[in-house]
């Protein structure tokens, strides 16, 4: 598996360094810093040199780097990167060149627990905290009793949670988040649409309780063995916390698992059918000669009367020989942004039914000598649309069952956003 693990600040200067295997000395470091970090003209997160193989990660203005000369599984040497780092997150809140050289002895510690000769470990955040602690958090050493619970649970069939969790207010929350893409042509066409969905659950939840958590009656995960009619919900493909039952899960649809402590991800999908698309834009734009372009755009809202479409943002390009741009609108804020060449239209709000216009006119300037045909960029709409799924997913229901027998209160919630990859061509 992995043959070394490292961190370089900005300027390639080796901040962590941790070697696996005896096929590599520490002058591997400056292969990485000469070809990739002195190097503007790399951008493939993947660089072959041989039979070496470094997988890096930036984050801020860190590289994260691990080193191998194997045919290693490209996708877990990189889960195993962002594991890193977000357990780093959990343990000092950020992860820069300071916060390293702050925490260096525990940096260490964390890499030599996470991974053993190479090969990834435990990475539950809940069960490295239970023992890799800072110096604020324990201060005294830890009782012999506390220390077997813990070795029970690195070990055990449950590793990530521990059996003495209390609670005086058993709750669990699932949030289920969907990031909408969409690629429309200038006729209306759907050149590109599907959905990124994440479940987030967070369970303050006593005991080691038993969950049961239900998904739409059809729900069709493989399009090979055929589909559950127009109404199914379709994914492409599904990935879930590892304390899923999977077996129940393919023969029920029911996801039953014990949760880890606090707030985790539960299960992260992809759909590419039936997606339905919170806003339609209809753009008009019609170029008046050389000297002026107008604008008639019209968003409705394809959803429900009693939802609601907040932080509505639509980002409407303009010529680059534009002077300025006069914009009328009734609903929300318009102004023209001559740094971007875009004009850039605020709605607090959107009704689910309601239909909003926005009109304006772009004055370009004619002392060009060989005006260049304008691209037509694509308009870029933002939005969040509270208790609403593109996908059409929905939770039927949340069980928990726990020996004890205790009552325990439920929240689930939907969001579907765009940021950035719902576009409309005009």
């Amino acid at each position: 598996m992995l043959s070394a693990f490292f961190i370089f600040n900005q300027k390639g200067e080796v901040l962590i360094s941790r070697l696996y295997r005896t096929d590599f000395k520490r002058s591997i470091a400056d292969v990485f810093r000469i070809q990739v970090v002195s190097n503007s003209d790399v951008r493939s997160p993947i660089i072959t040199l041989g039979s070496t193989s470094f997988f890096h990660v930036r984050t801020n203005n860190l590289y994260v780097v691990a080193v191998t000369k194997t045919n290693a599984n490209a996708a877990l040497v990189f889960e195993f990167c962002y594991r890193f780092i977000n357990i780093s997150k959990s343990y000092f809140g950020k992860i820069d060149e300071e916060a390293i050289k702050n925490n260096f002895a525990l940096v260490y510690e964390l890499i030599d627990e996470i991974c053993d000769f190479g090969y990834p470990q435990n990475s539950e955040i809940d069960t490295l905290k239970s023992y890799i602690t800072t110096e604020s958090v324990v201060s005294q050493g830890i009782p012999a009793e506390e220390s077997s619970k813990i070795t029970t649970q690195a070990t055990g069939a449950i590793s990530w949670r521990r059996p003495d969790v209390k609670y005086k207010k058993n709750e669990a929350f699932v949030d289920v988040i969907e990031t909408v893409n969409l690629s429309m042509s200038a006729k209306g066409n759907i050149l590109r649409a599907d959905v990124d969905g994440h479940i987030l659950m967070r369970a303050y939840l006593s005991g080691t309780p038993e969950c049961k958590f239900g998904l739409n009656d059809k729900l069709v995960i493989d399009k090979s063995q055929g589909g559950g009619g127009g109404d199914a919900v379709e994914l492409d493909d599904c990935r879930f916390h590892q304390c899923v039952r999977l077996n129940e899960f393919d023969a029920t649809r029911t996801i039953s698992f014990i949760p880890p402590d606090g707030e985790f991800e539960l299960m992260k999908y992809r759909s590419t059918s039936n997606v339905k698309l919170p806003l339609r834009v209809i753009p008009t734009v019609t170029e008046v000669g050389s000297g002026q372009v107008n604008y008639d755009i019209i968003v409705k809202a394809n959803f429900s009367n009693k939802l609601a479409a907040t932080n509505v943002v639509l980002r409407i390009p303009t010529p680059l020989n534009t002077t300025s741009a006069e914009c009328k609108v009734a609903t929300g804020k318009a102004k023209y942004n001559p740094s971007e060449n875009v004009m850039v239209w605020k709605i607090p709000r959107i009704q689910g039914g309601q239909e909003i216009v926005f009109s304006a006119v772009a004055a370009l300037t004619t002392s060009v000598t060989t005006r260049q045909v304008w691209a037509r960029p694509p308009i870029d709409v933002d939005f969040q649309v509270l208790m609403f799924t593109s996908s059409g997913l929905i939770v039927r229901f949340l069980k928990v069952f726990e020996k004890s027998s205790y009552q325990s209160v439920k929240w689930v919630r939907y969001l579907t956003k765009a940021n950035g990859g719902y576009q409309i061509r005009f």
